[in-house]
């Protein structure tokens, strides 16, 4: 190939919708568990995250809840991928061979935000949530009391969560979008000194924490007595007030090593004995491969 700056934007438009196939056939798990908030800012503080949103009755003056109960925030990281193309393969017409590699580099892009989010949520009984307490703990603050939302134990965890409401359990913070950028302009330094084209794609985002009363976890043996404890705890969730929430569990996130135990739980309408299954399809199942 006779390289020029017209053959280079070319080529450079080749790998972009390479890219864009990848990133464009990627099946992303995280919409399922998290919900998108934009940035416009280095960080997002969620102040509102300490008062669960309901209606009372209007008698007297209206009751303002205060929404700076909570000093949660997310400050936006920065994620890069970059790979060099030498200009001798692209001289020798072998270029062809680098289009897999960017159709890759996209669906690791696209699968990017899959790969935040439920790495926080394996971290969920260890790491802070609004309230200051771990996002799956036995003590969070309610009223003048405390609530769980822990099954407790040491094995594999599991986790049940109510994703039916506009916030979802875990919030995924997208500052700038994944998108292919190319250095191959022969005064930059990288084609000038080695000879090479850089191509890279880099995003701004984070993953937080939303209620936690939307979730349970665990990591005792997922069977039918561990399922309806944690369903039922969910289920009586109350507010500050003791008002029921109205939680309803849909999902049943688990990772590969319990994949059967869940299928056997959950899609399976009869048990070993005969009996209808009282779980049968109560929730969904999420395998994902980040809670290995």
């Amino acid at each position: 190939m006779i390289l020029n700056a017209s053959t280079l934007a070319s080529l450079t438009t080749g790998f972009k919708a390479s890219f864009q196939k990848g990133f464009s056939s990627a099946t992303s798990l995280w919409q399922r568990v998290a919900t998108l908030v934009p940035s416009t800012t280095s960080e997002n503080t969620y102040a509102w995250l300490g008062e669960f949103p309901m209606l009372r009755e209007w008698i007297g003056d209206r009751q303002v809840k205060n929404l700076s109960q909570s000093d949660y925030s997310l400050k936006n990281r920065k994620f890069e991928s970059t790979i060099s193309v030498k200009r001798d393969a692209i001289d020798d017409d072998q270029y062809g061979i680098y289009a897999p590699l960017f159709e890759s580099m996209g669906q690791a892009a696209a699968s990017h935000p899959d790969e935040l989010v439920f790495a926080l949520l394996a971290v969920a009984f260890g790491t802070k949530c609004y309230d200051g307490q771990f996002f799956i703990d036995s003590d969070h603050p309610v009223g003048a009391g405390t609530v769980s939302n822990s099954g407790g134990g040491s094995s594999h965890p599991w986790f049940l969560l109510d994703t039916t409401r506009p916030l979802k359990p875990l919030i995924f913070q997208k500052r700038r979008d994944y998108a292919l950028k190319a250095l191959t302009d022969p005064g930059q330094e990288n084609v000038f000194m080695r000879d090479e084209y850089l191509y890279g794609t880099d995003a701004r985002a984070n993953v937080g924490f939303g209620f936690w009363q939307m979730a349970y976890g665990a990591k005792v043996t997922l069977d039918a007595t561990a399922f309806e404890t944690g369903f039922k705890a969910m289920e009586l969730f109350k507010s500050d007030e003791g008002r029921p929430l109205n939680i309803k569990p849909n999902l049943l996130v688990v990772g590969p090593s319990l994949r059967a135990a869940a299928k056997a739980l959950i899609e399976v309408d009869r048990l070993a004995s005969g009996a209808s299954n009282p779980n049968y399809k109560a929730v969904e199942v999420l395998v994902v491969p980040w809670l290995g």
